[in-house]
């Protein structure tokens, strides 16, 4: 089936497999392969992309579902992998085997979005009010995402580092 894929601000026409998960798409197809492929059931998060802006587990959504979606990966997060997210994540060691620091990044940026735009979520104090990012907050919108080397206090860290500096996470955002 012909798809349209607009990755990282790039048009890609492709011809898929109905059965090919964006995932594979971008690996495979697109040669971007930092989305990685954990448990394949989207269980762990290292496959996570942003659609339209929202985080998605890559390896559970077919690529045909997507034709015409604005898709970013680790790789567009920044031009040359230097946003303030990453940085942040490399100044507070927020990765040691690095496996899932890509989905981490990605997770990350979308909830930083996420906060900006005052989405509540399952632990938030106040349905209709500002959400503030606490540690409790945080853990609850990064649980979807494991970091098997637990890394977790310096992703923590880097995140909320990022948060309070009020810096621009993503240069989409600019």
């Amino acid at each position: 089936m012909n798809t349209n894929l607009t990755v990282n601000g790039r048009p890609h026409a492709l011809d898929l497999d109905t059965r090919v998960t964006l995932l594979d798409a971008l690996r495979d197809q697109l040669k971007l392969t930092g989305s990685k492929k954990g448990c394949d059931h989207g269980q762990c998060g290292a496959c996570t992309v942003l659609v339209n802006g929202q985080r998605i587990n890559a390896c559970l959504s077919l690529a045909v579902m997507h034709d015409g979606d604005e898709i970013t990966t680790v790789e567009g997060l920044s031009s040359d992998g230097r946003s303030p997210l990453q940085a942040a994540f490399v100044r507070h060691d927020g990765m040691q085997c690095g496996y899932c620091t890509p989905g981490q990044l990605c997770s990350a940026t979308a909830v930083l979005d996420e906060i900006a735009r005052g989405w509540p979520s399952h632990v938030s104090a106040d349905l209709e009010g500002p959400v503030e990012l606490t540690r409790e907050e945080l853990a609850e919108r990064m649980s979807g995402n494991i970091c098997r080397c637990s890394c977790y206090p310096g992703i923590s860290k880097a995140i909320l580092s990022v948060a309070e500096d009020g810096t621009v996470h993503r240069e989409a955002a600019e």
